[in-house]
């Protein structure tokens, strides 16, 4: 996409009230002149294609134009899409029973759809399944993910109620390894895998808080880098408010120099399923670490860049758009 034809659509659907609220917020904490941030901001759509979320998230404001061109920005973030994944294949990963279907030699856990014909399938998987997760097919279908003891449910009412309700996927009760759980039990900790081209390229701890059972960065979540190479976690988690933890906030365990458990089966997991649909290049992955095994959790064909290179999180203040195109580079050579 030209840079031009991204500046227009992205003014047409400015929230300009948000807009000036942000030029007001930053002012307020740098004491720069609101015009000067004005035209700033211009300027950053203009060369990085970086919206005034992207200027305000990615404290650009404190960066120069070397630093600047170094940020995956909104606009950059949907370059990679674009070039490297193909409409024709989204269904294998806004669908769940898709999913499923296509990476079930990775998932490592038990699941099935269920359907009018089926119930005698359900209520199998119930008895081998005590606990489970219900959730919808459909990543855009609005309903919560629910967890189910059907040891105290009428199986057959539940059959009906998750079918008339849409929640026709149903997969065990993961348990969660000690290492991670102890980080925050009400909630699932897990791993952010982002391949490029079949590698990894980057990936975070996801971790949920006292505020909230999910671990969605943008639902009172914490997010911390996982170095590449060793697994480690060299950096302090950061919240959507710029609040850093070297420490869970409610547990007080120790997250900086954590080492994420199975690391290496973890990359491998990831780097060889990425190869499993050509056509999707760039996939942001979801992983649970158990007590012996990974669990492939789902993937996203559209992953979120928002964070990435949190200003917390950059070394000598660059961001990760050099690494990226290294992968690219990499790939043709090859």
């Amino acid at each position: 996409m030209k840079k031009s034809n991204y500046l227009f659509k992205r003014v047409m659907m400015m929230n300009y009230k948000g807009f000036f609220k942000t030029i007001k917020e930053i002012h307020q904490k740098t004491n720069k002149k609101s015009l000067v941030i004005f035209f700033d901001i211009v300027s950053c759509g203009l060369k990085y294609q970086a919206g005034y979320r992207d200027y305000n998230l990615f404290e650009m404001y404190n960066m120069n134009n070397f630093e600047r061109k170094t940020i995956i920005t909104r606009g950059i973030n949907n370059e990679f899409i674009k070039k490297y994944n193909s409409k024709k294949y989204e269904k294998y990963f806004q669908n769940k029973a898709e999913f499923n279907k296509m990476f079930d030699k990775y998932l490592n856990y038990d699941w099935l759809e269920i359907k009018k014909n089926n119930k005698k399938g359900f209520k199998e998987f119930c008895r081998n399944h005590p606990q489970i997760i219900a959730k919808p097919s459909n990543k855009h279908i609005d309903k919560e993910i629910m967890l189910i003891d059907t040891t105290q449910e009428n199986i057959n009412d539940l059959y009906n109620r998750l079918l008339k309700n849409n929640l026709t996927i149903i997969e065990e009760q993961i348990t969660e390894c000690n290492k991670l759980q102890v980080l925050h039990q009400e909630s699932l900790n897990t791993i952010r895998v982002v391949t490029l081209l079949g590698d990894v390229v980057v990936a975070f701890l996801k971790i949920g808080t006292n505020h909230n059972s999910v671990d969605s960065f943008n639902h009172d979540g914490l997010i911390a880098p996982i170095e590449i190479d060793t697994g480690v976690i060299k950096y302090p988690a950061v919240d959507r408010n710029n609040n850093l933890y070297e420490n869970h906030p409610l547990t007080n365990k120790p997250i900086v120099d954590l080492k994420i458990p199975k690391w290496k089966e973890i990359k491998e997991i990831c780097e060889i399923a990425a190869l499993e649909i050509p056509q999707v290049g760039y996939i942001g992955w979801d992983i649970a670490v158990g007590k012996d095994k990974c669990y492939l959790l789902g993937a996203n064909c559209y992953p979120r860049y928002d964070i990435y290179q949190l200003p917390a999180h950059r070394e000598n203040n660059v961001g990760l758009l050099p690494k990226f195109t290294q992968v690219e580079e990499r790939k043709i050579e090859k």
